[in-house]
């Protein structure tokens, strides 16, 4: 159980868990995805193709893997985080996806959820978790986010997205 609250600074907020995705969660996952304002309905589905892949058979679930954040199994989930060992590299791990519901922000869910990637990614062999997004204004919050949580920029694509939308390569090494 992680308690937001934990901290002497933090201000008294309710306790989450956070956990790996089970079957009964794809309606949720779906619904936190629809509420997130800065994905489209084309990066929607590619979610959930992911979270797709993670639920089914091998090798989709030892591809990727999805944890979730949530208060209790009757409200709606807190946040996910999607991730999986980088293809043709021995200890690199991909962040795929990593969202949460907007009126869960401030409570340290994304901090959580990062936390327990980071967990899992070290006790798979991971020395270092990548992540790619936009730079678009509309993702300041997520690029500061991902600046608290120990990530550097590793490289930028000028116009990939879209004009005046570069694709931005972060990197978090994982302490051993």
């Amino acid at each position: 159980m992680f308690d937001a609250a934990a901290g002497p600074a933090a201000p008294l907020r309710a306790a989450f868990d956070v956990r790996p995705m089970g079957a009964r969660d794809h309606a949720r996952l779906e619904a936190l995805l629809g509420a997130v304002e800065n994905f489209n309905r084309d990066e929607v589905e590619v979610a959930l193709e992911l979270i797709d892949e993670a639920a089914g058979p091998p090798p989709g679930c030892e591809e990727y893997f999805v944890l979730v954040a949530e208060a209790d199994a009757a409200s709606p989930l807190l946040g996910y985080a999607c991730f999986g060992p980088t293809p043709m590299t021995r200890a690199t791990f991909d962040l795929y996806w990593i969202a949460t519901l907007p009126a869960a922000r401030g409570r340290g869910v994304g901090a959580a959820l990062h936390d327990a990637v980071v967990r899992a990614v070290r006790t798979r062999g991971g020395r270092r978790i990548r992540v790619e997004t936009s730079s678009k204004e509309s993702y300041g919050a997520t690029q500061r986010f991902y600046d608290r949580v120990g990530y550097r920029q590793a490289g930028r694509v000028d116009n990939f997205y879209a004009d005046g939308d570069h694709l931005l390569i972060l990197v978090h090494e994982v302490d051993a």
